[in-house]
């Protein structure tokens, strides 16, 4: 492209979170940067939508009171220029595993960029457990070296690549920086799913168990897989599609012929 992209920076953590900022300003050095981004945390909403949201002008572009998918939508159709290319991130945790891909407000913005014909990228951060938990972990700046240094390179390099003839987005998880760059890899979603659920005097606690294996030392999850790559130092880049796939079949055309309006 002759032209320096167009580019809408949103997120899930909030427009004040260090992640978010971070990104701003590399990405600032590749294209035009305007941020929409959620006025507080949206973590986990997947792509939950408002009928009308507040918007207030913001140093790095606007705050939106509402959720990352709404800030898609109203800074594609309303407060910025149109982009050539939606970013979102950076996410402080991992967004990994195709069970995770629904749940997650960052991926979920990137997938509304999608539904609207534009190329997007999901860009999270791997919070290691184990000597660092996510719950105690503090993020600096240059906590998320690796992560923008390889969101910075996909958004330079994609559009023009051709990357988005065939994938709408990129879901991108990198590991902590570990002085040079780490190597990248292009992955699957992991289908490791490991969820349960535990009751207690009318309380029930939702267990991702998962992460607690990997704090043990073991990664469920095959080569090839984001996971897998992530936790074993390299970034995970997934390229993906938003729309629902169709598996038809002669099963379900056998029933829904059976059906009395059918007879």
């Amino acid at each position: 492209m002759d032209d320096p992209p167009e580019i809408l920076l949103t997120n899930d953590d909030g427009i004040d979170s260090p992640g978010f900022r971070a990104l701003h300003d590399a990405l600032s050095d590749v294209g035009n940067v305007t941020g929409v981004a959620p006025a507080t945390d949206q973590s986990a909403v997947g792509r939950a939508m408002s009928d009308e949201v507040g918007v207030t002008e913001h140093e790095l572009g606007y705050a939106v009171e509402g959720t990352p998918a709404d800030c898609v939508v109203a800074g594609l159709q309303e407060l910025g220029p149109y982009p050539d290319l939606v970013v979102s991130g950076c996410n402080t945790g991992a967004n990994l595993g195709a069970y995770v891909l629904g749940r997650s407000g960052t991926v979920s913005a990137a997938v509304e960029a999608a539904f609207f014909g534009v190329p997007a990228i999901a860009a999270s951060l791997y919070v290691p457990v184990g000597d660092v938990t996510w719950s105690e972990f503090e993020p600096d700046p240059d906590d998320y070296a690796e992560a923008v240094r390889a969101t910075r390179h996909l958004a330079e390099g994609a559009l023009g690549a051709g990357v988005f003839d065939a994938a709408d987005y990129l879901n991108v998880n990198a590991p902590m920086p570990d002085g040079s760059p780490a190597p990248m890899e292009v992955t699957r979603p992991s289908h490791v799913y490991d969820m349960d659920a535990t009751r207690d005097d009318g309380v029930v606690t939702l267990h991702d168990r998962i992460w607690e294996r990997m704090a043990e030392g073991d990664v469920p999850d095959p080569e090839g897989t984001d996971r897998r790559a992530v936790a074993e130092g390299r970034v995970s880049v997934s390229p993906l599609t938003a729309p629902h796939t169709v598996e038809h079949h002669q099963f379900l055309d056998a029933l829904a012929a059976e059906y009395p309006g059918n007879a």
